[in-house]
């Protein structure tokens, strides 16, 4: 059975890893299965990668299976075509859960029967423009040609939305003739509010603030280095002046934050803000940052992780102060944790982990041993003398989550990757993290919000060893639709063949830095991406979709005329379009009467004659090309999930790893580039003119480079 349904799987164009994934959620799996087996009673055995598409996006996002043959059945008999169509008929069967479906409202709802032609589009197009065409004239190429799209895209919903995007391109271009000198000066950027409307009117003070303005301690109103104790909630004790003075006798009066990452998974994108907030406020006050892994469990970290964290960090732009690690304090934290239970602060435990779970675990019936008994058994632990679960230290508090007596040690018989067999009891992070702060001197310990309730433990503890406490103060969490922001999540897609600049760390300094949790949408990060690039990014020439062509008609190859490109050349064409003249206006077969052509029937290769045109005449369109170039690979990405909330149960029922896109990669194996980027190193960025983005991949090698798609040119309006 299994078997079977790989092969359904992979049939319809799954990967086979894609398939076996979806293999593993039983309630996706079956319903793709029927719709497969639907469809090909229809169709017969072989079906195409768009149909496959379709019926697996189908099965993924139908929230009622009871409307899956009636989905399929459209699907099957090509009513539904479009992505945009099925999006369309999965919100109106979701929208009618308790009555019969009305097929001629459904229908009309869906696009189905539509047919939008060329003669359609350009005549919209040109109504458009003419509406706008005073603005038009006046402002030239600062117009936001967005709102000509969406106007013509309201006019004709069912339009293919690159047609109408050339279209627009075309008529804007006889109407404006090329880009001057004066359209390509960059216009004045707008304010932040104007792209940004779902933010709290409270938080549009700051969010329309450089990062630096946001980040300088006035505009937060944090507390001076030394003035700790002015911030509300901080504990004082008799001797928190003499150790506050300490202190700015060590530190000079200066900032120090640092970033304190697990090295146990990949980075995400609330990492960036962590790493944009804590460097950049460090610097926007004249201080330093630590970078400080928090290497406290042997058994999840891997050098990778270190060195991809490190790299980060510094592609984002900041250098460390230092580089520490939790585990150079090793040593000093234990001595702590002897005082701790002289003190009477701490205990050894011998509840199992199930057992304190949660928020309201039966009191330890050893919370009051004796003082000498738990260093005895304190130090059994460090002899290796227990067992791992066996016995626990834990520290005498509760924390404002209601959670009793966190654990500060726990047995693990792991070597660890710095200190080997030295130890094996291993500091926990509601034991460690404060303590490697107050010995770092950091005046202030930000993180984000899910950590305030750590915040009682963090002051308790340096209280209690009596040492220097630094400040905590928790921003909120960055999230962003369309995917996940779990480094366990993240890692099992990488397990799973799914790691790749999907997943990606963004810097987003335009977020801003609020208590309140923030969640963005990818187009707003990709519009950052964008104006960056395009003032950084060099230009080049590159094809996706290669066609040669030889120009016969002169005696002399590679003579370049002042209207003509003589001699062998690649154009970028969608081969298949050849045979829609209709709906291609780059060439046809009417004006081509020379092609090759595969044993398929596709075309391969083309020879034409060349003539001049009346300078006056209004071009139908512009060839793009690209000479002498560099054949490589071109990784195109997509969003990885389906939804705009891949971990919300409610939204995504078969977990987030059934919502994952299938068509998130489309790799092109025989591009062609121009030969200008020949000597260009890994991570070097370009903008393939008319294509978008790209970066060179450290999978590039002599004589075949890779890239890979940052950001299209432009945003697509159906991702909006």
């Amino acid at each position: 059975m299994a078997e079977e349904a790989l092969g359904l799987f992979t049939g319809i164009g799954l990967s086979e890893a894609k398939a076996r994934e979806t293999l593993r959620n039983g309630a996706l799996s079956a319903l793709l299965r029927r719709a497969v087996l639907q469809a090909r009673r229809t169709l017969g055995p072989a079906l195409d990668k768009a149909t496959g598409t379709l019926l697996y996006n189908t099965a993924a996002r139908l929230k009622d299976p009871k409307h899956l043959g009636f989905l399929v059945g459209y699907i099957a008999r090509r009513e539904i075509l479009t992505d945009l169509q099925l999006s369309a008929a999965l919100e109106y069967v979701r929208s009618h859960p308790l009555e019969p479906l009305d097929v001629a409202d459904f229908e009309q709802a869906c696009g189905v029967g539509v047919c939008i032609t060329p003669e359609q589009i350009e005549e919209a197009v040109e109504a458009v423009i003419s509406k706008h065409r005073a603005e038009l004239l006046a402002e030239r190429y600062h117009f936001n040609m967005g709102l000509l799209m969406g106007e013509a895209r309201n006019q004709l919903r069912w339009a293919d939305g690159k047609t109408i995007k050339n279209e627009v391109d075309l008529q804007v271009l006889h109407l404006l003739g090329p880009k001057t000198e004066a359209d390509l000066e960059k216009k004045p950027k707008v304010r932040l509010e104007t792209w940004m409307p779902h933010l709290p009117a409270g938080d549009m003070g700051t969010e329309t603030q450089s990062l630096l303005e946001q980040l300088r301690g006035e505009a937060l109103k944090f507390h001076k280095p030394g003035e700790n104790y002015k911030t509300e909630g901080y504990v004082v004790t008799p001797n928190t002046m003499a150790l506050l003075k300490q202190h700015l006798a060590i530190t000079g009066g200066q900032v120090r934050t640092r970033f304190p990452p697990e090295p146990n998974g990949i980075l995400h994108i609330g990492h960036a803000k962590a790493i944009n907030f804590n460097f950049g406020y460090a610097k926007a006050n004249g201080g330093v940052c630590f970078l400080r892994y928090d290497d406290t469990n042997p058994e999840k970290e891997e050098e990778k992780y270190f060195t991809a964290i490190r790299e980060m960090v510094e592609w984002l732009g900041y250098q460390p102060y230092a580089v520490t690690h939790a585990s150079d304090y090793f040593d000093q934290l234990y001595t702590w944790a002897l005082e701790l239970i002289r003190r009477g602060q701490a205990y050894v435990c011998h509840q199992r982990v199930e057992e304190i779970k949660g928020h309201n675990p039966p009191p330890s019936p050893w919370r009051d041993r004796p003082v000498e008994e738990s260093l005895l058994l304190f130090e059994d632990m460090r002899k290796g003398k227990f067992g791992e679960g066996e016995a626990t230290l834990r520290m005498k508090l509760v924390m404002e989550d209601g959670k009793m007596d966190p654990v500060a040690y726990r047995v693990k018989f792991t070597p660890h990757h710095r200190t080997g067999d030295k130890w094996c009891i291993y500091p926990t992070y509601d034991y460690t993290h404060c303590l490697c702060d107050s010995i770092e001197h950091i005046t202030h310990s930000l993180c984000t919000k899910e950590f305030q309730a750590r915040r009682s433990s963090y002051f308790w503890l340096c209280n209690a060893l009596d040492v220097y406490c630094p400040v905590q103060w928790e921003y909120g969490r960055l999230n962003l639709l369309y995917t996940v922001v779990s480094k366990r999540k993240i890692i099992r897609l990488v397990e799973t063949g799914w790691g790749s600049p999907r997943e990606c760390l963004v810097a987003v300094p335009q977020v801003g830095v609020t208590v309140a949790q923030a969640t963005m949408e990818p187009h707003l990060l990709e519009a950052c991406a964008r104006e960056v690039l395009n003032e950084q990014a060099p230009r080049a020439m590159a094809v996706l979709e290669p066609l040669k062509v030889t120009i016969t008609n002169f005696p002399a190859p590679k003579v370049r005329l002042p209207w003509a490109v003589v001699g062998v050349e690649f154009l970028e064409i969608s081969i298949h379009t050849l045979f829609l003249p209709r709906h291609w206006r780059s060439l046809c077969p009417t004006f081509l009467p020379m092609t090759a052509v595969d044993v398929s029937g596709r075309v391969i290769e083309l020879e034409v004659t060349c003539t001049k045109s009346d300078a006056a005449e209004k071009p139908k369109a512009f060839i793009h090309w690209v000479s002498e170039p560099l054949a490589c690979e071109v990784r195109l990405y997509e969003r990885l999930f389906l939804h705009k909330n891949p971990e919300d149960p409610s939204e995504v029922p078969g977990g987030f790893l059934s919502d994952l896109n299938p068509d998130s990669l489309r790799v092109v194996h025989n591009a062609l580039v121009d030969s200008s980027v020949r000597s260009a190193r890994p991570f070097d960025k370009f903008q393939f003119e008319r294509l978008g983005y790209f970066s060179v991949d450290p999978d590039s090698k002599e004589g075949k480079m890779v890239f890979n798609r940052t950001v299209t040119l432009k945003e697509d309006p159906g991702k909006a």
